[in-house]
């Protein structure tokens, strides 16, 4: 770099035409910044510090307020990467099944080799982990010579020297080359083909399903379908054939398996190893009450014709059919509860929001779903967006909105495109307005703005207030609260906030009424719930059943158990800041009394399961280590309460005057969950109380020679 590229740099002018134009292209937007960052990033690799003045310039902020967001959020570089970035999960789920090795070697050759690795808390693949994310590719299911192979390729593809390229096998990691997008897979014209399935959501093509479509797609006679994943997740890729009996499933299938299944008559449904008989029919399936997850893996997620021909749009008619407050009503009357942590009654945040006057308002989805365990919202967003998108308009009419954002973790690369994709399909076809255009809704007077805002690796802006701050284009700090987000929220105005499953669950509310949505449940808790099944668990995935199941019956008999065939020890539900449930608990109903009652947190409704290998107390100091590296940081409780629970964990795993550094430790949980501002905080406490509760044993067996202090414990 010359010194007159210094000089001009620090007067706040880029020599770089192209980054120029792409601020520029975002000045326009309402919270341009974020995505003025991540373009910038995506075209040079980094954010170059002399780039900022000229984003402080274009968005109208102090120099300082631009680098403070750049430094936040963990997923902008300021430095250039000394090669491609690696992602490695480090969260409980993957290490439920044997992450810390994975971590251990990618952590190796990062320190050796032409790669930057960053360690991120969620994939999405919790129950194929241990998980390892490049190029917007994630891999399920990574041992230590996968690490090796998923690193060598990655540093092949940037065209720098390795010593393990040479350990890499060119065909061992699919081919980017393969277009799971090409609508040449799935043409209409071949009508007189046989149509199979094939998943196209991240867990299936961590599996190789592009490879599989890939491989049929060449088959003459065969129309290949790319549909959502059925959430069976240690069968994928899960291919399925349309024969007249219904759809036949096939799986786990890999491409090379393909010539075996079409010699033995896949087509039309015949005989094989890999052949599971017919999907509905398999007692995964037949277990399930679903509702949200209806139409997920039955629909081509990117055919807005299949939406409709499988009763997509009917609840948003029926919503313009009638009265905003009509429509409240009827999710009131439904019972619908948020599926995120509170449980807050869905119909009382629609009618706040209605009941407040204002010329704007907002209706705002939480998709950031960083949890461990957690991959629901991923999922539905991959194989059914069409269902979201329709939600969101349902609350928009209800509440007088006419703008919706959907705030996406930057982690789920493939969501975000479905929804992209999903989005452009509904403003050509008028069910959404986008630039300029003026006309209603389905040919109401009704006009509603869809929006998609990527996060960028901050675990805090799954919390409401800092999404909000986040969208706006500044740090993901909480707000303190009231007042409410219904009342002041996105840009000061009546919001909206639920999380992807509370939105899709108003298409079936509005369509079928909320007597038959009411009618399905436990006590106050009515309707599905969608449960996550991951971690150290046989058989993981997604399973939607009634409020009341037990945790047993998911473990044991629909989990079938832990994947390593020891004993099951501990589920943690309720993700990395819900209680881990010992063998006595798992009885507990999917409720939210019952869980409260427990002392347990119900969440999102993911269920993470650890063998008798498990060390509790090293899970204690994780809850507290992920607590003080995740903290927004604005409430003291959290930001250094975690950080010397960490130091209060260490020295227990030392041996170090354990019983009285148990009671300040129990001391500090009371602090954190009382004083906390938000649940970041005021949650940590719960699993390690209930580790301490449920599995004493191991806080006073000392040493701990199979865990370690320090950043990566």
């Amino acid at each position: 770099m010359s010194a007159n590229d210094v000089t001009h740099r620090s007067q706040g002018h880029t020599t770089d035409p192209a980054i120029e134009a792409i601020i520029g292209d975002h000045a326009g937007w309402a919270g341009g910044l974020m995505p003025a960052l991540h373009a910038v990033q995506h075209h040079a690799g980094f954010i170059d510090r002399g780039y900022i003045p000229l984003l402080a310039h274009t968005f109208n902020l102090s120099v300082a307020e631009v680098h403070g967001v750049i430094s936040f959020y963990k997923d902008f570089r300021t430095v250039a990467p000394k090669g491609p970035v690696v992602q490695v999960c480090r969260a409980e789920a993957c290490i439920a099944r044997g992450g810390k090795a994975v971590e251990a070697r990618a952590l190796e050759l990062g320190a050796t080799e032409a790669v930057e690795i960053e360690e991120v808390f969620c994939l999405g693949l919790c129950a194929q982990g241990p998980a390892m994310a490049s190029s917007g590719r994630v891999f399920g299911n990574v041992d230590a010579a996968g690490v090796e192979t998923i690193i060598g390729d990655a540093i092949r593809r940037a065209g720098a020297p390795s010593v393990v390229d040479n350990r890499v096998d060119d065909d061992s990691v699919n081919d980017d080359s393969v277009n799971d997008n090409d609508d040449s897979l799935h043409d209409d014209s071949l009508n007189d083909c046989v149509t199979v399935y094939v998943p196209r959501d991240a867990a299936a093509r961590a599996a190789g399903a592009d490879d599989v479509a890939a491989a049929l797609a060449t088959q003459p006679g065969v129309r290949v379908v790319r549909n959502g994943s059925r959430g069976m997740l240690w069968l994928e890729p899960l291919v399925e054939v349309a024969t007249a009996q219904g759809r036949i499933a096939y799986g786990p299938v890999a491409a090379t398996d393909v010539p075996s299944l079409l010699a033995a008559g896949l087509l039309t449904g015949g005989d094989h190893a890999l052949r599971l008989g017919l999907t509905d029919a398999l007692p995964w399936m037949t277990a399930q009450r679903r509702v949200t997850f209806g139409r997920v893996g039955v629909v081509d997620p990117r055919d807005a014709d299949d939406y409709l021909a499988h009763g997509g749009m009917v609840g948003l008619r029926a919503a313009l059919a009638m009265q905003p407050g009509d429509v409240v009503a009827e999710v009131t009357d439904s019972g619908l509860r948020g599926r995120g942590g509170a449980a807050f009654p869905t119909g009382i945040k629609l009618r706040t929001v209605l009941d407040t006057p204002s010329s704007q308002k907002y209706i705002v989805c939480n998709a950031d779903e960083g949890d461990s365990g957690s991959f629901a919202d991923r999922m539905l967003m991959e194989g059914d967006p069409f269902l979201l998108i329709e939600g969101m308009l349902i609350a928009g009419w209800a509440t007088g909105a006419n703008d919706g954002y959907v705030y996406i973790r930057s982690e789920y690369p493939d969501a975000i495109e479905a929804m992209q994709v999903a989005i452009a399909a509904c403003e050509a076809r008028g069910w959404l307005n986008g630039a300029g255009s003026v006309a209603g809704v389905m040919g109401s007077e009704f006009v509603f703005r869809l929006h998609v805002r990527v996060g960028a690796g901050a675990y805090i802006c799954g919390e409401e207030t800092a999404l909000m701050e986040s969208i706006e284009g500044k740090r993901g700090v909480v707000r303190a609260k009231p007042p409410l987000p219904a009342i002041e929220g996105l840009w000061g105005k009546p919001t909206v906030i639920n999380n992807v499953l509370s939105l899709a669950a108003l298409p079936s509310i509005l369509a079928d009424g909320s007597a038959a949505y009411a009618a399905i449940g436990l006590g106050r808790s009515r309707g599905t719930q969608v449960v996550q099944v991951a971690g150290n668990v046989a058989r993981g995935g997604i399973f939607e059943a009634a409020f009341g199941i037990t945790v047993r019956e998911l473990v044991e008999q629909f989990g079938g158990g832990s994947a390593s065939g020891r004993p099951v020890r501990a589920v943690q539900v309720g993700g990395p800041l819900g209680a881990y449930l010992a063998p006595h608990q798992f009885d507990l109903p999917i409720d939210y009394e019952a869980f409260a009652a427990a002392g347990a947190l119900l969440g999102h409704g993911s269920m993470v399961v650890f063998d008798d290998t498990v060390d509790m107390l090293g899970q204690a100091r994780f809850a507290m280590e992920f607590c003080a590296i995740e903290s927004c940081g604005k409430c003291t409780p959290c930001r250094i309460g975690s950080t010397r629970g960490v130091e209060l964990i260490d020295k227990i795993i030392a041996g170090e005057r354990t019983d009285e550094h148990m009671a300040i430790l129990m001391d500090l949980c009371e602090v954190m969950a009382d004083a906390s501002l938000c649940a970041m905080g005021g949650f940590t406490p719960l699993p390690v109380r209930s580790a301490i509760a449920n599995f004493a044993a191991d806080f006073h067996d000392h040493p701990h020679p199979n865990l370690t202090t320090g950043a990566h414990a």
